[in-house]
C-alpha cells in the first residue's frame, strides 16, 4: 500500500525519541538530540546522516527490563556490526555492555579500534576467509561455527596452540522460515546458512573428541519480521536436538541464541512498532517451558536485537535539487539515494518523510522522490503525499539507522555522507565526508610500457 495522504503527526511517531518542532508556527523546524536539523545540514552538507544517542540508549534498556522481566536466568544482547558499524558504535556497545557480531575480519578491526573487548566479539559467517578465522582466534571471544568444513579448518588452525581459544558455537538450520523479505531469510531447508540437525550431531563429537570449547549453540530464520511464531517452532526443534544431544554426547550447550532480527516500522502503514516485550516474553517462554519439560538445565538467553536497536535511531537528511513531471509522475529529485541507502533498489523497501522545515504545512499532491544516480532503480520513496516542496529545501528520512550505511558505496563517483552522533544538544561527527581524494585513495597509474599498446 502506497503512502498518498500527508499525515504529518503519524509520520512523526516514526523518528527518534527526542524528535521535536522547534520554532514558530510558520517557521518550525525538526529538532533531534536538541539539535536544529536545518543549521545541522547548512554546517555539514546534505546527504546528512545523524543517529540520536537517546533512542538507542532505550531500545537497549528496553530489551533489559523485557529480558529481566520474563527470563529466569542469564541472558545477553548482541548488536549487529552489519547493520552498521564506525569506531563510535563499537565504543557505545562496550559502554552498554553489549556484544558484537561481526562477519569479517573487517568488522573484527573497526570493533577492536573501537575499544570492544576480546569477550564482546563475536564473529560470524557463512564461509569465512583463512584471514578472518586468524582473525577471529587472535581477537575474538565466540566463533559461531557454520559448516563441518570450517569446523576441520579451525582444529587445524589450534592445533598446537597455547593460550586462551574463543568458545565455540554451532550454527543449526531448523528448516523454518520468518514471513520477510527472501534475501533476508535464512533458516530455511535450503538455505546457504548453518548445518542440518545431523551435522550438528558429528560437530559436537569432533569438538568433544578433540577437546575444543564448545559451548553454544545458535540459530537465526531472517530479519525484519514482526511475527515471532516460526521463532517458537525452530527454539521446540532446537530444544528437542539439545535434549538428544544431552542423551547421546552428555552434552547440552551452556548458551542458546535464538538469533534475533526483530523487525520495526519503516512508515506509517506499519505502525505501531511491533513489541520488543512480546517478543522476548514469547521467546523467553518457549525455552523455560521447553527446558522444564525435557529436563535440561536452563541455559544462558543471547539475543540478536538486529535492526531493533538501531534503525529509528537514524534519519538521512537531503535536501531537494529538483521538481518535475514525467507522463503525469511527479518526481521531487533529492541529493542522496541508491549510494546511500540501496535498500529500496534491493529489497523494494518502503519509506516515509517529512519535510525538515514547515512540516505541519497542508499535503499536497503525492511525488516519487529519486535520487542523482544514473539508475532507473534509484527510488528512495514513491507516491508520498508531501507538502508543496521547492528547490533547496530540506527532506528527513526516518528509520534510516540501519542497513544504509553500512552498504552504501561510491556508485557514479558519489562520495559517502558525513555521519553525526546527536546527545543533548550537540552534535558529534562519528564519520566525515568522504572526499575527492578518499576515491582516489586506492588506484594506481599504469606505467607507460603497461597501459600503451605493442606495436
Amino acid at each position: 500500500m502506497l503512502v498518498t495522504d500527508y499525515d504529518w503527526e503519524r509520520r512523526l511517531g516514526l523518528f527518534p525519541d527526542t524528535t521535536r518542532l522547534r520554532g514558530e508556527r510558520e517557521d518550525e523546524r525538526l529538532e533531534i538530540g536538541g539539535c536544529d536539523l536545518s543549521e545541522l545540514a547548512s554546517q555539514y552538507g546534505t546527504p546528512l546522516y545523524v543517529y540520536d544517542a537517546a533512542t538507542m540508549d532505550g531500545a537497549v534498556r528496553a530489551y533489559r527490563r523485557a529480558l529481566a522481566a520474563s527470563y529466569p536466568a542469564a541472558s545477553g544482547i548482541t548488536y549487529a556490526a552489519k547493520a552498521f558499524l564506525c569506531l563510535a558504535i563499537a565504543q557505545w556497545t562496550r559502554q552498554h555492555g553489549l556484544a558484537i557480531d561481526c562477519s569479517s575480519a573487517g568488522e573484527v578491526a573497526i570493533a577492536v579500534a573501537g575499544g570492544a573487548e576480546r569477550q564482546s566479539l563475536i564473529v560470524h559467517g557463512v564461509n569465512k576467509s583463512q584471514d578472518d578465522l586468524e582473525t577471529a582466534l587472535a581477537h575474538a571471544g565466540t566463533i559461531v561455527v557454520d559448516n563441518l568444513s570450517e569446523l576441520d579448518r579451525i582444529r587445524a588452525l589450534v592445533e598446537g596452540r597455547t593460550g586462551q581459544l574463543p568458545d565455540l558455537w554451532l550454527r543449526l538450520r531448523p528448516g523454518t522460515s520468518v514471513a520477510t523479505h527472501a534475501y533476508t531469510q535464512t533458516g530455511q531447508h535450503g538455505s546457504k546458512f548453518g548445518m542440518h540437525p545431523d551435522e550438528v550431531h558429528e560437530a559436537v563429537r569432533l569438538c568433544l573428541e578433540q577437546g575444543l570449547p564448545l559451548t553454544g549453540l545458535h540459530f537465526h530464520l531472517g530479519s525484519q519480521f514482526h511475527d515471532p511464531g516460526p521463532v517458537a517452532s525452530a527454539l521446540a526443534l532446537a530444544l528437542d536436538l539439545m535434549a538428544v544431544l544431552q542423551e547421546e554426547h552428555r552434552w547440552v550447550p551452556e548458551v542458546l541464541c535464538p538469533g534475533g532480527g526483530w523487525g520495526v516500522a519503516y512508515c506509517e502503514d506499519d505502525l505501531p512498532q511491533p513489541s520488543i516485550v512480546d517478543y522476548v516474553k514469547l521467546m523467553a517462554r518457549q525455552i523455560a517451558d521447553g527446558c522444564r519439560q525435557r529436563k535440561l538445565s536452563l541455559p544462558r538467553l543471547q539475543l540478536e536485537p538486529g535492526r531493533s536497536l538501531i534503525a529509528r535511531a537514524g534519519v538521512a537528511i537531503y535536501r531537494v535539487g529538483a521538481l518535475k513531471e514525467s507522463a503525469g509522475l511527479r518526481w521531487l529529485l533529492v541529493d542522496g539515494g541508491l549510494a546511500d541507502n540501496p535498500r529500496p533498489a534491493l529489497y523494494g523497501s518502503r519509506y516515509t518523510a517529512l519535510p525538515v522545515s514547515q512540516p505541519r504545512q497542508p499535503g499536497g499532491d503525492p511525488v516519487s522522490i529519486a535520487g542523482p544516480y544514473c539508475e532507473s532503480s534509484d527510488v528512495l520513496i514513491e507516491d508520498l503525499g508531501l507538502p508543496e516542496l521547492g528547490p533547496d529545501e530540506l527532506l528527513a528520512v526516518p528509520v534510516s539507522g540501519a542497513y544504509q550505511l553500512s552498504m552504501a558505496n561510491n556508485y557514479n563517483g558519489a562520495r559517502r555522507p558525513a555521519v553525526l552522533w546527536l546527545r543533548g544538544g550537540s552534535a558529534h561527527p562519528m564519520q566525515q565526508r568522504e572526499q575527492m581524494e578518499d576515491l582516489l585513495r586506492r588506484d594506481l597509474l599504469l606505467s607507460g610500457a603497461a597501459i600503451e599498446p605493442a606495436l
